[in-house]
């Protein structure tokens, strides 16, 4: 093949959900991949640009799915994109260890005007269940390529591309005969229906003939609604011979044509299985399935899935300690060379006080972030997160909801946008709007820095267990809200739920390393922009008005300590000499902090938190903390930098400038565990209260999300702080 790129290939990848296609996609694309959302829905696209065997590959990830059939958004989104993107290859990625299941899929896209070839993935599965499949006569019997692949252990993938790349070259027309073959009267139907398509559309037809035949018996409303716009005022006759079809069907066998052509499909696959699928007679050990009974077991499966919480909990404050560290260190370097260049100015304040000050007090937490993401990954590549869904069914029944509406949920531990955006997979329109609105109590990524700088301060070795505890009481809230709104405002029947709970696989470094980078780099992007922006505007309304008339003359009382001082001369013991100094540093430190304080207090952001401060008192939150959770309605991670440019903009440049500020503050563990669990609980931030406005279509909706979390944290906040008072824990 030719070194140099000569020609662009679009190489779409589709199949079941768990048949491995996310591996065999990540180890085509690495990290050359970008996501996004597929135009007009919030489903995402994944796709990637490699150039390999004298190629510019275009390689895109299409949702999983079971079918073609368009009864969900990933459906309909798959079929669109081979049907009107006209991709050179379609790759099938097929399960092995499940050939039927996977088959039907298959034979769907091959029934499509496109050139497919099949990959048998996970090929070590199905031989260590003792299965067996003859791809030269599945080949044979569907007239495709296929080939086997081990998709986690890039086994087989430079074949399958250079078989993709050999495939779009060839010049082979798409094979018209194998295809699945109706009995007698449906092949009779899609025959007469495919002649009068011919006859009033001719070349106008916007999609292979019988196909289109099949989709307008099988009555495809996404097909019927294309074809009206062809055929404008000629679909009469076209719809007339399509109901008389299947009225003739209906009478025939009592049954609807789409049912009837299903039926059909699988007795096609079930006698390609008995072809090329054979299982050895020993019985063979299925992993997985006793790794279920003890994961999935009614009484001890819960138990474990909130330890391996309270792990990732643990893990991510524990491990993410030391290179924050590192970070804060550098930070630290960083602002003492600033120092020391500019001469003072409000610019340099700026910088030390406001961005250094503000932005730095977040990025230190990208490790937790990290390792956060990572053990999500885990989760979802090792198959557990199914099992997380089927084991919260019984509970999620309790509101009315099932465990599919749990995986949104669970999705909000990441960010509560994308979260939002997957309750769409949910049939029900009042299980969507319900999961929306119990969604936000998931407490999001962009909130961890937050637990972490109160949780570090003031409970040391127990901040993981603290910080586990706020994510239980967010699922626990959320459960408790989900019963009260489906008996009072969204009433209706419990939705069945059926979920295939995929085999265990051991995760790819690669894999999980992608996953997690996808995620981070949200995070970091919000570094150079919003909260960039918001430790600015926060600086500027900490700093302004620069004339403050004090209640004293902090810097008279200053210089009289000093001379004080000065003029007592102790005896010449070095011990006592230590001692009156570094008195005489604690005073003048407390009248610095004073004046800082006084400063702070009569500034324009003073202002703002004197008129909020009633709200928050009975709360234990003193105004500072007031005005941070202000700013957290636009991106949660401003309350951090909020209270970085607020207690520790005199000692940015020192470690733990935050943590030791706070610890000097008023602030006790009591109120910073209040403060915990409103941020936990209050108004969304403005991505996800515009994304609950979309997706629930609703300015009603939106409101009530905003005033009924806000009135649940408040409520909250004020039983704990003020029943610990009462307990005496202040």
């Amino acid at each position: 093949m030719p070194t140099t790129p000569k020609k662009s290939l679009t190489i779409a990848l589709s199949g079941n959900p768990n048949a491995g296609k996310t591996s065999i996609f990540n180890h085509l694309t690495g990290t050359r991949q970008k996501v996004g959302n597929w135009p007009g829905v919030t489903v995402e696209k994944k796709e990637g640009t490699i150039r390999k065997y004298g190629y510019e590959l275009r390689i895109v990830d299409l949702p999983g799915t079971y079918s073609l059939t368009p009864f969900s958004i990933e459906e309909i989104i798959a079929r669109d994109f081979i049907l009107e993107e006209s991709p050179d290859v379609v790759v099938v990625i097929i399960d092995s260890s499940n050939l039927e299941r996977s088959l039907y899929l298959a034979t769907q896209i091959r029934e499509l005007d496109c050139k497919v070839l099949f990959c048998l993935n996970m090929a070590d599965v199905a031989k260590s269940r003792g299965i067996k499949i003859n791809a030269a006569k599945l080949s044979e019997l569907l007239d495709v390529p296929v080939l086997f692949t081990v998709g986690n252990k890039n086994d087989g993938i430079d074949a399958l591309l250079k078989t993709t790349i050999e495939l779009a070259e060839s010049d082979s027309v798409t094979p018209q005969k194998r295809r699945v073959r109706y009995r007698a009267d449906i092949e009779k139907a899609i025959k007469e229906l495919g002649s009068v398509l011919t006859a009033e559309l001719g070349s106008a037809l916007p999609y292979n003939t019988r196909w289109t035949a099949i989709k307008l018996i099988e009555d495809d409303a996404i097909v019927k609604k294309r074809v009206q716009q062809v055929a404008g005022s000629r679909d009469k006759q076209i719809f007339e011979s399509v109901k008389s079809q299947r009225d003739a069907l209906m009478g025939l066998f009592d049954e609807e044509p789409e049912i009837l052509t299903t039926d059909e499909r699988y007795g096609f696959i079930a006698g390609i299985v008995k072809e090329v699928h054979t299982t050895a007679v020993q019985q063979r050990v299925d992993i997985s399935r006793n790794i279920d009974l003890v994961l999935t077991n009614r009484f001890v499966g819960f138990p474990i899935f909130i330890l391996f919480i309270w792990i990732m909990f643990q893990s991510t404050f524990t491990f993410g300690k030391y290179p924050m560290e590192w970070i804060e260190s550098a930070i630290g370097g960083f602002s003492i060379l600033v120092d020391n260049f500019l001469h003072d100015s409000l610019v340099k304040d700026l910088l030390l006080e406001g961005i250094i000050a503000g932005v730095g007090s977040v990025i230190i937490f990208l490790p937790n972030i990290l390792i956060l993401f990572f053990c999500i990954a885990i989760f979802e590549d090792t198959g557990y997160m199914s099992r997380a869904a089927f084991l919260m069914d019984k509970i999620m029944h309790l509101i009315g909801l099932h465990g599919k509406s749990f995986i949104p949920m669970l999705m909000g531990f990441g960010c509560n946008v994308p979260a939002i955006m997957a309750a769409r997979t949910l049939e029900s329109e009042k299980d969507r709007i319900l999961t929306i609105l119990i969604t936000p109590f998931m407490s999001c990524s962009a909130k961890l820095p937050v637990y972490i700088v109160l949780a570090g301060a003031f409970f040391g070795p127990r901040a993981g267990t603290v910080i586990f505890l706020i994510y239980l009481l967010g699922i626990v809230l959320s459960i408790v809200t989900g019963r009260l709104f489906r008996s009072v405002l969204l009433k209706g029947a419990d939705a069945p739920f059926v979920m295939e709970l995929p085999p265990y696989r051991v995760p790819m470094l690669k894999s999980l390393m992608i996953h997690m980078w996808d995620r981070s780099k949200i995070f970091l992007k919000k570094m150079g922009g919003i909260i960039l922006v918001g430790s600015v505007v926060v600086w500027c309304l900490t700093a302004f008005p620069q004339q403050v008339s004090y209640t004293m003359d902090y810097d008279a009382e200053i210089q009289r300590i000093e001379q004080t001082y000065q003029a007592f001369q102790p005896a010449p013991e070095m011990e006592l000499m230590a001692t009156i100094q570094e008195k005489k540093d604690q005073e003048i430190q407390q009248l610095r902090m004073a004046q800082a304080a006084e400063k702070a207090e009569k500034s324009y952001m003073g202002r703002i938190g004197t008129a909020v401060a009633p709200f928050f008192q009975p709360l234990g939150i003193d105004w500072k903390g007031g005005v941070a959770l202000l700013t957290g309605f636009v991106a949660k991670e401003i309350v951090v930098s909020t209270l970085g440019v607020l207690y520790a903009a005199d000692d940015a440049a020192e470690p733990d400038a935050l943590k030791k500020a706070l610890l000097a503050s008023d602030v006790s563990p009591l109120s910073a565990f209040a403060m915990m669990i409103f941020v936990l609980l209050y108004l969304p931030c403005l991505a996800t209260v515009a994304a609950i406005r979309r997706e629930t279509r609703s300015m009603r909706w939106m409101l009530f999300s905003i005033v009924y979390t806000t009135t649940v944290a408040w409520i909250m906040s004020f039983l704990v702080y003020q029943g610990g008072r009462l307990l005496g824990f202040a």
